[in-house]
């Protein structure tokens, strides 16, 4: 079994771009551009336990902005073991991480996403 940790190099630039572009929509009040960001930074970075934590603790945070109980309660559970499982290599491929998706189901990628992957060669 493999154990992650921290995001490589090569693919952090691409999860921070997907955080910048969060705020950005955020602070400008986009919120589903903003939501979709986050969603992006999820995928990018679900294997690797603190940048997997940190989108769920800004989805949580996201929840209490747009006042979405569901959001808020959903990123709770996922809060608490979206990283533990990353740390041991179990999450679902391309999950976006919202609650409004099953927590353990996988999707498929996008293909903007794929190529960024193959460019960080990972």
């Amino acid at each position: 079994m493999k154990l992650y940790t921290s995001i490589p190099k090569k693919l952090k630039p691409y999860f921070n771009t997907e955080l910048e572009k969060y705020r950005t929509e955020s602070i400008s009040g986009n919120l589903i551009n903003a939501w979709n960001h986050l969603e992006r930074a999820h995928i990018i970075g679900q294997k690797y336990p603190y940048s997997h934590t940190l989108v769920h603790w800004k989805m949580l945070k996201f929840g209490f902005k747009i006042k979405s109980g569901k959001e808020i309660f959903g990123q709770i559970p996922r809060l608490i073991f979206g990283g533990v499982k990353s740390y041991v290599g179990k999450i679902p491929i391309g999950n976006p991480g919202g609650a409004n998706v099953p927590p353990l189901k996988s999707f498929p990628i996008e293909k903007e996403l794929e190529d960024i992957f193959t460019n960080a060669g990972v």
